[in-house]
């Protein structure tokens, strides 16, 4: 048995069923590293709050999400998978990092301001807090590193802070600062050749979608605008779905499409037609894995609740010295 080089956590919002873009942006890579480290994965559903109407979706988005972490391969033997609220220690460790915090801090981090224009009318106390409780997410399990990719950098680089505060605010070493591990991935963009893969976009493709529905919005996707007829030539290159190939396809097929595409020798529907076959044939073991998980909806929920305890004995010893070293009374002896 091989010896594990460190812990990483990481956690996700639950969005439900996800497409090809959290796929190749973080599930993959979380298969990947539980090879390597003790992982922690978290579906994060407090700080979905933070900008959801109603939470009548929040429990089967995060049934959801799980089914498609599992079937990918995330192992529950190996990794520690669960759910945020599930361990109430990270609400307790939230509260008090966010003593250390100046206020400046949160308001000047980029993805703020960004959710600040998605969301003006719901500028909540969660919004601007949440980075305190994604690193609270982080140091409660005392996370090693943090895989993210570049655009995350500035939240992992604020917890790196809140944790450096604490130390000295408390004059201790309990929390550790975490490492960024910049993830590399394709950039998948959506079907309108423009915009990243999103759900809020109606651009996706799920992974966890049929073979007919996989097809059909791949005959969606948009290709080489300049191409107007079968007969025109095509450039491969400004296409996204030869950006698709180079994914899903072999090395031969992306070279005959680069080739024949360029001299209209093939055209965007049978290029499309093609793509599809790959895709379908490329989820199709991690699809029959889902419908198994969906059988028995109870047995995932159970396997989430046990993550939950093994994340809570993490948490709790954690929570035992920041107690001790912020000097609260709960621990005083009556």
């Amino acid at each position: 048995m091989s010896v594990k080089k460190g812990r990483v956590f990481s956690g996700a919002r639950p969005t439900g069923r996800q497409h090809i873009g959290n796929y190749f942006g973080a599930i993959s890579n979380y298969v990947k590293l539980q090879e390597q480290y003790e992982c922690v994965y978290c579906i994060v559903d407090l700080h979905a709050l933070t900008t959801m109407e109603t939470t009548q979706d929040l429990a089967k988005n995060t049934l959801e999400m799980a089914w498609d972490w599992l079937s990918a391969g995330i192992d529950p033997q190996k990794s520690i998978i669960f759910v945020q609220s599930m361990v109430r220690q990270v609400t307790e460790l939230h509260t008090i990092l966010s003593m250390v915090t100046p206020l400046g801090k949160l308001t000047d981090l980029p993805t703020f301001k960004d959710k600040v224009r998605e969301n003006p009318k719901n500028v909540n106390y969660g919004l601007v807090g949440y980075p305190v409780l994604m690193a609270a997410d982080i140091v409660l399990y005392r996370a090693d590193m943090v895989p993210v990719g570049v655009d995350q950098s500035p939240h992992i680089e604020f917890t790196r802070e809140t944790v450096r505060s604490f130390n000295y605010r408390y004059n201790t070493n309990v929390l550790i600062e975490p490492k960024i591990k910049l993830t590399e991935f394709p950039k998948i963009m959506g079907i309108d050749g423009v915009n990243k893969m999103s759900k809020s976009l109606n651009n996706d493709i799920e992974i966890a979608a049929t073979a007919e529905e996989t097809s059909a919005k791949v005959m969606q996707m948009v290709t080489d605008p300049a191409r107007l007829r079968r007969s025109d030539p095509g450039n491969p290159d400004v296409c996204n779905v030869f950006s698709m190939h180079k994914i899903f396809s072999t090395p031969e097929q992306v070279e005959m499409v680069n080739t024949e595409c360029r001299r209209a020798g093939i055209g965007c529907v049978d290029c499309k037609k093609m793509m599809a076959a790959n895709m379908n044939a490329y989820f199709a073991p991690l699809r029959e894995k889902r419908r198994e998980y969906e059988k028995d909806p109870s047995a995932t929920w159970d396997m989430l609740r046990e993550g939950a305890k093994r994340a809570s004995v993490l948490a709790e010893e954690t929570m035992v010295e920041v107690r001790k070293a912020v000097g609260l009374p709960s621990l005083l002896k009556e």
